[in-house]
């Protein structure tokens, strides 16, 4: 059985930023990304979760994950909300 995977979007109110990745553990990026144990976003939290989609693989979720980044439009981003 294959593990369910994530595109998330977090949102920093300090910094005003959307970060956008993918994971097999949503829960567990989430505090890594709060506890600084990420390069990019250490010390602009707090973030919080504003979306997610779910999907039967890593490798899909990081497909979708790139062509979200791709949009490069944070209106287009943030509809999701």
């Amino acid at each position: 059985m294959k593990e369910k995977a994530y595109l998330y979007i977090i949102y920093s109110p300090k910094i005003d930023r959307l970060y956008i990745g993918s994971t097999t553990d949503l829960e567990h990026r989430l505090k890594q990304h709060n506890s600084g144990a990420s390069n990019y976003t250490r010390g602009k939290g707090p973030w919080f979760l504003i979306y997610k989609e779910e999907f039967s693989s890593i490798q899909l979720a990081r497909k979708r994950e790139k062509e979200v980044k791709r949009w490069k439009s944070r209106k287009r981003v943030t509809k999701f909300q």
